[in-house]
């Protein structure tokens, strides 16, 4: 069987990851770091597309490879109406929503533009797989008690969906036809409730839900946030900062680094004891919560993410949710594997490719 080349793009705010496989096997990897000065240099974050272009090939023709001959150019894409998970070759429809960044605009939008360009240059195919725009809710999940307000799906897509893959996979078994509870412990955190290859409900990771996380605050009592909002105390860009970026660990301890505040524990440092018990507190609730979303019927927990490498955190957090459901890790994040991963899936017949139509999953009631 012909081995198949994938190259995978994922930019981030101050960084674009990229990495060269030949069927799942990765023959090279750099995490591209941007200087902050030069990205200041562009007013809006498409201005970026050309700069990242050149340093991304300047990076390959350093390490003596080329785009030539590859297969498939697959990126993490963002910015898009909400879908389905899976694989979605890039069209004009998709790239359009990614230039105007039609939910978001991140240069994680910056993903699918540039597989369309390479592809469009170098010959092979474009695909965006699980982007963070995934949205697979049932309804029942989006209800609040605003009437004008409902629950939408922020979610680590891409390593859920990869994690739950790999898992079923190595039981031989179909990610389609299990119901699991996947918890990715990061710097952000979202715990979701897997039915069938859907993931039907999870905590926000973004904007104030569920378990505090290292740089986010996690649910907050509604009546005490619109207090702090009218006390005069802050702007609405603080308020919101504190939320998304430096709620969690940051706000109680000044770190998001796991080893800083296990050091501080080891130091003896009860406060910071406590925030790390909460916090694993926190995140077996939500847990708790999947269990019952999925009607006692899931077949396993599993944890991932970077956190999931911390030993204390994964044995108390096996400890309270253990009577659930078998508890597995697979820890650290896989997006650039699932980027390759995905595409290979489609390019073998696995899985179809889908086609984005830019009309979003959900438009209320």
């Amino acid at each position: 069987m012909k081995k198949l080349r994938v190259f995978a793009i994922n930019p981030g705010s101050t960084s674009t990851k990229i990495a060269l496989f030949e069927d799942e096997k990765v023959i090279f990897s750099k995490n591209i770091a941007h200087d902050e000065t030069e990205l200041k240099a562009f007013k809006t974050v498409p201005d970026q597309l050309g700069y990242r272009r050149d340093i991304i090939i300047a990076e390959l023709v350093k390490a003596g490879y080329t785009l030539t001959k590859i297969d498939v150019f697959s990126a993490r894409g963002g910015g898009l109406a909400s879908c389905e998970g899976g694989v979605y070759e890039i069209n004009e429809s998709l790239l359009h929503h990614a230039r105007i960044g039609f939910t978001i605009m991140h240069p994680a939008t910056l993903g699918s533009q540039l597989a369309h360009e390479f592809a469009q240059r170098f010959g092979g195919k474009a695909f965006v797989v699980n982007p963070p725009d995934v949205d697979e809710f049932s309804v029942l999940s989006r209800i609040t008690g605003f009437s004008d307000i409902f629950r939408e799906s922020r979610i680590h897509a891409l390593n859920h969906k990869e994690v739950g893959i790999r898992y079923a996979s190595s039981l031989g078994k179909d990610y389609y036809d299990m119901n699991l509870i996947i918890a990715h412990i990061g710097g952000g955190l979202s715990v979701a409730a897997h039915q069938k290859g859907k993931m039907i409900d999870s905590n926000d990771n973004v904007q104030g839900d569920g378990p505090m996380a290292p740089t986010r605050a996690g649910a907050l009592p509604a009546a005490s946030l619109i207090k702090l909002c009218f006390s005069g105390k802050y702007t609405e860009k603080e308020l919101l900062d504190r939320v998304m970026k430096r709620g969690g660990w940051m706000d109680h301890l000044d770190t998001a680094d796991g080893r800083a505040v296990n050091a501080m524990i080891a130091g003896g440092n009860n406060h910071a004891k406590l925030i790390m018990d909460a916090t694993i507190y926190q995140i077996s609730k939500v847990i708790g919560a999947c269990g019952v979303v999925l009607e006692g019927k899931a077949e396993a927990i599993i944890l991932t993410g970077g956190l999931a490498h911390d030993a204390y955190l994964v044995s108390e957090i096996k400890r309270k949710t253990g009577f659930l459901a078998p508890v597995t890790v697979i820890a650290g994040e896989f997006e650039m594997e699932a980027l390759a991963a995905g595409a290979i899936r489609v390019l073998r017949g696995i899985e179809d490719v889908k086609v984005y139509t830019g009309e979003p999953v959900w438009n209320g009631l």
